[in-house]
Parts: structure tokens; C-alpha cells; sequence
């Protein structure tokens, strides 16, 4: 038997059988993104009826957070506590990485899929296309218009997928850019305050 014959083959079993999980993740993408949405939604819309202080640095001092988003006044509860700490300056820094950490792991998900997203689509046309020309080529044109319903939207479904997490990520990296902001500011203005 022929090697190169036998190693097509299997390279065709493989890429055949991974037709049915790229459209179950590509379902799956659309669904989770559709839930996000509610709840980017619910974000954007808690941080519009925000009225930010006058003074910011002021309102950060005194540790009325009351203008600002809710990661802010968290981290301002928890501030509160940790500066009271033993190591309070060690304390904060932590309280600081960790909450900076914690935010920008919180978008993870959306950078992954504006890659994932597309890729899965591009995967999800090429799969059919190639069974779609093996029937061309015996003349089956069912089986091929059905192929490229599949293909082309696999594709317009992974596009639309990292182009709509594309716009979110953008968005919210801008949020998480600005609460991390405030949360130094808040810690450097507190920290000094309490030095003699």
C-alpha cells in the first residue's frame, strides 16, 4: 500500500472527524458571548449613571467612593482593613497587585476569543470545503451546496465573534486601565496622608 496514500487518508479521517467539535465550540462561543453582552451591558450602564467627584483626589482621601465604579469602592473597603495591618505598606502593595491581577485576568477570556473565534471559523470553512470538492468531483452538487452553507457561515460566526469580543475587550480594558488608576492613587494619597 501506498504511504503517502495511507497518511492522506488519515490526515482526511482527522480533519473529518474535527468538523463536529469546531461547530459545537463555535455554538458554544455564541452562547457564552451572548450572556457576556448582558452583563458587559450591565456594567456599562452602572458606570454611565456614575457622577464622578469634583475633586477625585480629595474624595480618594477620605475614602468617599461614592462617584466611583464598584471594583474601586471594593478595593476601598478592603484598603480600609489592610491599612491597619502590622506591614501596612507591604499589606496595600499586595492588596494592590492582587486586585490589578484579578481585573485584567477578568478580560482573559474576551482577548482569547477574539484569536479563538476567528480561527474556529476559518477551520470550520476549510473542513467542508474539501469534502464539498470531493463531491464536485463526482458530481454530487447537493452535497456541495450544503458544504458551503457550512463553510461560509463558520466563518461569518467566527468573525462576528472576534470582532464583537474585539469591541468589548477594547472597552473594558479602558475600565479596568482607569480603576487601576484610581486604586494607586487612592493608595498612594491614604498612604501618604497617614506618614508623619
Amino acid at each position: 500500500m501506498n504511504i503517502t496514500a495511507l497518511l492522506a487518508s488519515f490526515i482526511y479521517l482527522v480533519s473529518s472527524s474535527l468538523l463536529l467539535p469546531v461547530l459545537l465550540l463555535l455554538c458554544l462561543l455564541t452562547v457564552w458571548l451572548l450572556v457576556y453582552s448582558g452583563q458587559f451591558f450591565g456594567m456599562w450602564l452602572a458606570r454611565r449613571r456614575l457622577s464622578p467627584p469634583a475633586n477625585a483626589i480629595e474624595s480618594l482621601a477620605a475614602l468617599h467612593l461614592d462617584g466611583f465604579s464598584a471594583p474601586v469602592r471594593a478595593f476601598g473597603q478592603a484598603f480600609a482593613e489592610v491599612r491597619q495591618a502590622v506591614r501596612a505598606e507591604i499589606a496595600v502593595l499586595n492588596l494592590l497587585r492582587d486586585t490589578e491581577h484579578h481585573m485584567w485576568r477578568s478580560v482573559d477570556r474576551l482577548k482569547m476569543l477574539i484569536r479563538i473565534g476567528p480561527g474556529l471559523g476559518l477551520i470550520g470553512t476549510l473542513i467542508p470545503m474539501g469534502t464539498g470538492l470531493a463531491a464536485l468531483a463526482q458530481g454530487d452538487l447537493t452535497r456541495l451546496s450544503g458544504d458551503l452553507v457550512i463553510a461560509f457561515t463558520t466563518t461569518v460566526v467566527g468573525m462576528v465573534l472576534g470582532l464583537v469580543s474585539y469591541l468589548f475587550f477594547t472597552i473594558q480594558r479602558r475600565w479596568v486601565e482607569e480603576d487601576v488608576k484610581n486604586m494607586e492613587l487612592l493608595c498612594e494619597v491614604a498612604m501618604q496622608e497617614e506618614q508623619p
